[in-house]
């Protein structure tokens, strides 16, 4: 044999080398069985912790627990005095994110934007690399403490607080969402996301939405059955099949106005091909191959909302650092933390013309009547 022959050819790490010793201590298949029973009871005790389970190892996502308004009786609209604490990679985040950003609230409720590192958190994943504003807390379980003592559920972003009152108010995002479309400050937009005479076709889109997409995804990602797996994946796709014969009979999902259920479907898509399409197994078709959803996409991320906003929906989030936040902070889902070359934001092209009509105010929103605004009340500070 010529030196080297056989060999490998550069110096490598064989770990224990326990294979080359089954057969003559322990047989191979109890070995593998043994390791992957072990490996597969920690993997399910972590993604139970991660997110909750059902019986049959599908995701069960958590109630929550603060439901009240801007607008209630204790919490008037007061330009100023309410707080929102937002994440980056998180889609029911960005929901809330998109109200502020197309009602232009923006400078009327501040933000503090949490970042993920379940390592430096106390309880949950969210922390603050400065001390934020409102309660001068470290990290998200501080707020919660500070705005409801004794409170003992998952401190879950968003969550809405009353900077005078030192109260928490909703952390619930559908009702944020709703709630903000319905507050009026000076300034604002008209834009109206919930038009009264479109709401029950956007309660119905609303709901195919939220089950089978915006939590479909991450019941096919979080499931700890091949049962689950499935039936989220067959429910993923029915859904999208359905939206995307929608989005070829009108530009938005009701109708030719940009609504709730457009800002609602948004956060998801943005991200499935990103990240969903991988991490979560969302893989069968990715939103590249849908035409209509994907034009769809490309013409939300291009709506135009102009002054009345600092913040525009491309830049509403950042896509390459919640790709990142994905596939380094789910550790129960990628072990060794190693993020995917891409897609990136450069990737998904969404810049390219979307076809779909303009992309101004007046042509994209259903728009509420002249009235009179009620006087801009004095900022908290």
């Amino acid at each position: 044999m010529q030196a080297g022959e056989g060999a490998p050819s550069v110096s490598s790490d064989k770990g224990f080398g326990i294979l080359e010793w089954t057969g003559k201590l322990v047989p191979q298949g109890l070995l593998v069985k043994g390791a992957k029973t072990g490996w597969r009871t920690a993997w399910q005790i972590m993604m139970r912790e991660l997110a909750p389970q059902t019986k049959d190892g599908g995701y069960s996502r958590p109630q929550y627990t603060f439901t009240s308004q801007i607008g209630d009786t204790s919490f008037p609209v007061e330009s100023g005095r309410y707080h929102v604490y937002l994440g980056n990679a998180c889609p029911w985040c960005h929901r809330v994110m998109l109200a502020l950003v197309l009602r232009g609230l923006l400078p009327h409720i501040s933000v503090t934007h949490a970042v993920d590192n379940a390592e430096r958190a106390s309880r949950g994943g969210w922390v603050f690399d400065t001390p934020e504003p409102v309660f001068g807390a470290r990290d998200l379980r501080e707020v919660y403490d500070a705005a409801s003592p004794g409170y003992r559920g998952r401190c879950t972003a968003p969550l809405l607080v009353d900077r005078r009152t030192r109260r928490a108010l909703c952390n619930e995002s559908s009702v944020i969402v709703r709630n903000l479309n319905a507050v009026q400050l000076r300034g604002c937009t008209s834009v109206d996301l919930f038009p009264a005479a479109q709401a029950a076709e956007i309660e119905r889109v609303n709901d195919l939405v939220y089950d089978k997409v915006n939590n479909g995804t991450y019941k096919s990602g979080f499931a700890t059955s091949q049962a689950a797996y499935d039936q989220a994946q067959q429910e993923l796709y029915a859904a999208l099949d359905e939206l995307e014969a929608r989005l070829g009979r009108h530009r938005f999902l009701v109708g030719d106005r940009f609504t709730e259920a457009d800002l609602r479907l948004y956060p998801t898509l943005v991200r499935f091909d990103a990240a969903y399409a991988t991490l979560f197994k969302c893989c069968r078709r990715r939103i590249a191959d849908y035409p209509n959803l994907s034009a769809w996409l490309r013409d939300v991320y291009q709506l135009d909302v102009g002054a009345a906003s600092p913040v525009q929906v491309r830049n509403s989030f950042d896509l390459d650092d919640a790709r990142r936040s994905y596939f380094e902070s789910l550790f129960p889902l990628n072990a060794g933390g190693i993020v995917p070359a891409g897609p990136t934001l450069a990737d998904l092209a969404l810049d390219r013309p979307a076809g779909r009509g303009p992309s101004d105010l007046a042509s994209v929103f259903a728009l509420r009547p002249g009235a009179p605004m009620p006087e801009l009340q004095t900022a908290v500070r």
